[in-house]
């Protein structure tokens, strides 16, 4: 309990522990007394809470509050009324929100009584602090972390690596609650840290880079001095190893093989050796030298700084003939020194000298002969003699400069070197003759000349194009694609470039559109082709190409202007603009007309040899009233039959091909004239054949009731039958009677069926 008094005010403060309050220290008290008229500063401690519930903080009372219902008690100052809370009638002060240390640790109160009803003071103020004690409730953070460290290979144990921090946002000063311990989680037995200082250091001695050269270590920080019930963190510490020179370097193989052309220039090179080092950086890099094999000085080596190889290269000039065999001894020396002084490997390094063609080589470097002026044509004056120095010995040849010789005075044979005498020798003209003999040995080789290209070729159309356009076509549709070929043959590859004419550059007709493949697009620009109007349009297009200097050609479009369905599909159109879009070529086109006409023939030929072939069943006798409507040898098969029947005999061939006009009796109205009926071999109907033509004759308003060779199909030339229609009796009272034809036998019994009219038919 606080008690205080200000002045002759008698004013308490009693704590709240009794009501609940936790922590070590509870029960408390803290007293600080004055003289009459100082104000007693008062203090008491409440643990941080996390909440939700209300905790009783202490009592405000009075000597004034007997009882009386007119005391009211007051707080003010920091955090008065959101987070402390006081009973106006008991004095009773609450925290009403959780109390964190880590965001205040204590706040300053003011505490009065005034009067209820007027609101005027009973006492002075009185003032006191509320502080929040800590309690555990911040784990360790690692602020920096995580963290990348570096330590060299085969470092002692003990050697330091890196120190680690980690904070407590507890209150270092009451507890334990920031005291932090470290320790390893994960990373042993390669490291170990100092619990108090957090200092990793190293655990495990030989350490080698080359087997492992990284580590993760897990470090843990725990509050309460690490005992059982405090808070901890976690971080994780990168260790790399660096690279010391602890490793020699080492040939891939003992022995090296290589051979030399015998006429390898000087300073190039021949070879190369390399030796691997498990070291990095600089500790890896070597240089070569050789200690062993090279007594004459023929050969260096070179180190190569950027791929740390050895280059041989020759020295002196190789000679086969005289050495075809060395046998190196090639060292490789780390540039740095490792702790048990330098670090090196050798390695035997065979070279096998391979022969070339030399050129021969005189036994002289110069010849002196002597001759007298009156020798003979033809004398052997002197010899030359070289040989070849390769170990082949090939045949040598001998030529004599003839810009030496332009008076063409000496003859060298070519064989054995012999010079002969090819003209008379005058020694008051010419005393000396100095000419120059070559020696050259018989070799042979073929030359492939490439011819390089060049860009001399203008590019052109791919192929002969014929387009058209349909008269409905819609603006925007794709008239031709277009492409072009070039006979050059860049070696970017050709990219063509297209554009219109000049002076077509504002065609109102088409445009071009590029397809990005060297192609391009024909396009309309319109739907008002007519042909018409314009059968025929020609764009001119300029095709270039990318060579230096570029080359260009104009090539024409002719674009046709036909009639298409809906589909787009031409109904008509020339020949060839028809034909070429659907990639027919004009050889195409012939073979097919060729064909057409083969056709054409075997069919004519067919049709003859058939009338050839039918025209002895024709009854020819002058005598025989038969009408040969009948073109076979059998009864045959009744009405029913219409395959033996050809009705082609009731046509008339004169008026086949349309209407004849009568001759005997102009019409006064004119008649529609009618195709003549092409009737086939097969599947006519007789009687219904001649029935057609008797209604077509009783509706003619032109024609007679008599007959008429142009009102019916043509019974036959030379007939003695005389005429057998019916167009008389059907169209007038004649009592014309063909009965008699039921007499001419079985072959005209259904003719005479037909014509003959009965009772029942003329009532009709």
């Amino acid at each position: 309990i606080f008690d205080g008094w200000l002045g002759y005010f008698p004013l308490s403060l009693q704590s709240g522990a009794t009501a609940g309050h936790r922590g070590p220290n509870e029960g408390q008290r803290i007293l600080s007394r004055a003289k009459r008229g100082w104000v007693w500063n008062q203090m008491f401690v409440l643990e941080e809470f996390e909440g939700p519930d209300p905790i009783l903080v202490g009592r405000l009372h009075t000597d004034l509050d007997v009882g009386s219902k007119n005391i009211k008690y007051v707080l003010a100052g920091e955090g008065a009324g959101t987070i402390f809370s006081i009973n106006d009638k008991t004095g009773d002060i609450h925290a009403m929100k959780r109390l964190d240390r880590e965001e205040k640790a204590e706040y300053t109160l003011m505490a009065q009584v005034i009067n209820r009803d007027t609101n005027e003071p009973l006492e002075p103020p009185s003032e006191f602090i509320i502080k929040v004690q800590d309690i555990n409730d911040n784990s360790p953070q690692f602020i920096e972390g995580p963290y990348v460290a570096s330590v060299p290979e085969m470092s002692q144990v003990g050697t330091s690596v890196t120190k680690v921090t980690a904070t407590d946002a507890d209150d270092p000063v009451y507890g334990n609650s920031a005291k932090l311990v470290y320790s390893i989680l994960e990373g042993q037995p390669y490291f170990s840290i100092d619990p108090n200082t957090a200092t990793i250091g190293i655990a495990l001695p030989g350490m080698d880079r080359e087997i492992r050269d990284e580590y993760m270590v897990v470090i843990q920080a725990k509050d309460m001095g690490g005992h059982m019930g405090g808070l901890s963190g976690t971080t994780t510490v990168t260790v790399r190893l660096t690279d010391i020179n602890d490793n020699p370097p080492k040939f891939a193989k003992n022995f090296y093989d290589f051979v030399f052309p015998e006429d390898l220039g000087l300073g190039k090179p021949g070879g190369k050796v390399k030796a691997t080092d498990k070291d990095v950086g600089e500790n890896a890099k070597s240089i070569y030298s050789i200690i062993g094999g090279n007594e004459k000085g023929v050969f260096e080596i070179t180190t190569d700084s950027q791929t740390q190889e050895g280059i041989l290269m020759i020295k002196k000039p190789l000679d086969f003939e005289m050495q075809k065999h060395f046998n190196l001894t090639v060292e490789a020396t780390n540039v740095r020194y490792g702790p048990t002084g330098p670090y090196k490997d050798t390695t035997t390094v065979r070279i096998a000298v391979e022969d070339s063609d030399e050129p021969p080589i005189f036994t002289r470097p110069t010849y002196v002969l002597e001759v007298h002026e009156n020798t003979a044509i033809n004398t052997v004056i002197g010899v030359v003699t070289a040989r070849d120095p390769d170990a082949t010995g090939s045949p040598i040849r001998y030529f004599i400069d003839r810009h030496t010789d332009l008076e063409r005075q000496f003859n060298v044979n070519v064989d054995d070197g012999k010079i002969t005498l090819a003209k008379p020798l005058d020694r008051e003209t010419d005393m000396w003759h100095n000419i120059t003999v070559t020696a050259s040995e018989i070799s042979r080789a073929i030359v492939a000349i490439r011819v390089l290209d060049i860009n001399d070729n203008a590019p052109e159309f791919a192929a002969e194009y014929e387009p058209f356009v349909c008269e409905n076509g819609k603006p925007g549709q794709v008239v031709e694609m277009v492409s072009a070929v070039d006979k050059d043959d860049p070696i970017q590859g050709h990219y063509f470039e297209y554009r219109l004419v000049p002076e077509m550059l504002n065609n109102p007709n088409f445009t071009i559109k590029n397809n990005g493949d060297n192609s391009i697009s024909i396009l309309t620009k319109h739907d008002s082709f007519r042909r018409q109007k314009q059968e025929m349009y020609f764009l001119p297009i300029i095709v270039t190409d990318n060579g230096n200097p570029p080359m260009s050609s104009t090539n024409t479009l002719t674009i046709r202007v036909c009639r298409c369905n809906k589909e787009g599909t031409i109904q008509s159109c020339n020949l060839e603009a028809y034909v070429l879009p659907i990639g027919l070529s004009m050889g195409a086109l012939i073979a097919i007309l060729a064909c057409i006409v083969l056709l054409l023939v075997i069919v004519v030929l067919f049709v003859t040899l058939r009338r050839h072939k039918n025209e002895p069943l024709i009854i020819k006798d002058d005598e025989d009233v038969r009408e040969n409507i009948i073109r076979y040898d059998d009864e045959g098969g009744g009405e029913e039959d219409t395959e033996a029947f050809d009705i082609a005999t009731l046509q008339n061939p004169d008026g086949i091909n349309g209407y004849l006009p009568r001759k005997d009796i102009k019409p006064d109205l004119q008649f529609m004239p009618r195709q003549g009926q092409h009737s086939g071999p097969n599947g006519v109907d007789v009687d219904e054949f001649i029935n057609v033509r008797l209604h077509e004759a009783d509706n003619d308003p032109t024609a007679p009731p008599y007959d008429s060779i142009q009102i019916y199909g043509y019974e036959g030339r030379g007939s003695i039958a005389g005429s057998l229609s019916s167009l008389e009796t059907a169209s007038s009272d004649s009592d014309q009677n063909y009965d008699y034809l039921r007499e001419w036998g079985p072959r005209f019994r259904r003719l005479g069926e037909l014509y003959s009219v009965g009772e029942s038919d003329k009532e009709t």
